[in-house]
């Protein structure tokens, strides 16, 4: 960790990780690519980006990822998926290719590109209070939506027909959509705080 700054890694094996390295720089993190399981034990939290979950899925188990960020999730690391990140978390996904996987840890079920095609992406803003009063605009791209929250997850934001966009759980955060590309950094702000506590607990 360099000073104070918490050493935070972004998967980095497919999607658009680039963006979440640099809001997370931007805020002061020290932020790191992970592709390896050394580099993963490395870090005090993890983002898993956006992208395509079930490429996300082979290539975290060619890389011999997937049982130790299942095992890191299970230990307490605070991870923040967004998007195919969301999907990764969840613990059920309805609508997987056959043979995909999740890293699981939400108690969510999520559908993927619940909202269509890449032509049917949007925009929109939403209420998010735990991130602040001020509306957050959200960008959703071919976005999963959690259809069903288990008791050991909290709803953080919904869309205006009422389902659910944002998740939280413990040390765990999933969004639908994408904050590293509007120039909102409040997610990751919070984020980073749930990082800082782990690593203020451990010590």
């Amino acid at each position: 960790m360099a000073g104070n700054a918490p050493r935070v890694g972004v998967l980095a094996l497919q999607g658009d990780f680039r963006e979440h390295l640099a809001v997370l720089r931007g805020l002061g993190a020290d932020a790191v690519p992970v592709r390896r399981p050394a580099e993963l034990d490395a870090v005090e939290g993890l983002v898993i980006p956006g992208g395509e979950s079930s490429v996300m899925d082979k290539l975290s188990r060619a890389f011999g990822l997937a049982q130790p960020l299942r095992a890191a999730i299970a230990g307490g690391l605070p991870v923040y998926g967004t998007c195919a990140g969301l999907i990764m978390l969840a613990d059920r996904v309805l609508d997987g290719i056959a043979g995909q996987q999740s890293l699981g840890g939400l108690d969510v079920s999520v559908r993927r590109n619940a909202f269509g095609s890449q032509v049917d992406s949007f925009e929109t803003d939403l209420r998010i209070s735990a991130v602040g009063e001020e509306p957050m605009h959200a960008v959703f791209i071919r976005a999963p939506i959690v259809e069903e929250v288990g008791p050991a997850a909290t709803p953080l934001a919904r869309v205006d027909d009422g389902r659910v966009v944002a998740v939280e759980q413990g040390n765990l955060l999933g969004t639908s959509f994408h904050p590293e590309i509007t120039g909102d950094t409040r997610f990751h702000e919070y984020f980073l705080t749930k990082v800082r506590d782990a690593v203020a607990r451990a010590a």
